[in-house]
């Protein structure tokens, strides 16, 4: 089993929240207003392709408007015209992609695992989505204070804990991460609230712990602030835990946090990928469609790079790997012709 370091996997770029998390059981049309117009030279008679994006500021939403930016800008062949249609998150895309409202979606592999399973909030209901390329990890850990006296995750039971916005994707894969420590999610008091007022739910002691995450390198720009105001106190996974929940979880990974990334932190820390971020499409997808979109991501994520940082994470290693959401026929077609497809890589 090899533990990534998240410096040396992608380079350092913005650290940002968990917003691609984000949900509402509120299952309405994506917004007309899109993030990521077509790029100036593109025909007006170009087919549009959507790829569903998140709320505005979250990384998932840079990245989603990135993707359409780099598309837009290298058509080929191809007569298309991407727009980025904001939506509130994972659990929207995947509904619009079962629904036909999408063609493509930025999405937490953690809420994608469940849904083609029809698992934990997804009532039985198995969801035809397939993934295209796999990107950068989501990296979290429980937050605390050295004055709350937890020094590990058992000492949760009974305490009131920081979990994002309600109905987001943390309630998907908190529970499994919770019972590997000998916990359920009954036994913690949930708080929900946006990620930006975690750091104040810790400072007023409203929570004893707050479980934050970054999809991309550290620092966490929020865990920077909590570390230089408040001593904190990164709360250890325990080991066999972690590991028995890495082998269970395709799409949960072990990552190294640098020594020195916070104030006080002065040993390297080992923290969970808790499902990286990937681009997904419907079953239904046309493949040669899903073939022309993977290979211009794939061939132009130089370019990528030059738009957003998260075009680092477009390799040969990376874009293959598996996270328990079976591959598209159109993106495997691709991968195989050039020879990066191995069944894909889970670690």
């Amino acid at each position: 089993m090899r533990t990534t370091t998240l410096v040396s996997l992608l380079g350092v770029w913005g650290a940002m929240s968990f917003a691609g998390c984000s949900s509402s059981n509120t299952e309405e049309g994506p917004g007309s207003e899109p993030s990521a117009g077509p790029a100036e030279g593109v025909e007006s008679g170009a087919s549009e392709l959507t790829i569903g994006s998140t709320p505005s500021e979250s990384t998932y939403s840079s990245v989603g408007s990135a993707l359409g930016q780099l598309l837009n800008q290298n058509p080929g062949d191809n007569a298309w015209k991407i727009t980025n249609p904001t939506t509130k998150g994972t659990r929207q895309n995947i509904v619009f992609l079962q629904r036909g409202d999408l063609d493509f979606g930025m999405a937490n592999a953690a809420i994608t695992y469940f849904a083609v399973r029809g698992k934990a909030s997804w009532d039985d209901e198995k969801y035809d989505v397939k993934s295209v390329v796999t990107m950068t990890p989501n990296v979290a850990q429980f937050v605390t204070t050295r004055a709350s006296g937890i020094t590990k995750i058992s000492d949760l039971k009974g305490r009131s804990v920081f979990v994002g916005p309600g109905g987001g994707g943390f309630e998907m894969f908190l529970p499994p991460i919770l019972e590997a420590h000998g916990l359920q999610y009954s036994d913690i008091v949930p708080v929900h609230g946006k990620f930006s007022e975690a750091v104040g739910f810790l400072g007023d002691k409203t929570v004893d712990a707050a479980f934050m995450g970054v999809a991309g390198p550290v620092p966490h720009p929020l865990i920077v602030q909590a570390a230089d105001s408040l001593d904190i106190l990164l709360v250890p996974y325990d080991l066999e835990a972690k590991k028995k929940l890495i082998d269970e979880y395709a799409f949960l990974g072990p990552v190294t946090i640098p020594a020195g990334k916070y104030k006080g932190q002065d040993q390297a820390f080992q923290s969970l990928n808790v499902g990286y971020m990937h681009l997904i499409t419907s079953t239904r997808a046309d493949e040669e469609k899903v073939y022309q979109v993977t290979k211009t991501l794939y061939e132009q994520r130089e370019e990528l790079v030059k738009i957003h940082p998260a075009g680092n994470a477009i390799n040969a290693r990376n874009a293959v790997r598996i996270t328990g959401t079976p591959f598209h026929p159109g993106a495997i077609r691709y991968y195989k012709e050039i020879g990066i497809w191995t069944k894909g890589s889970k670690k």
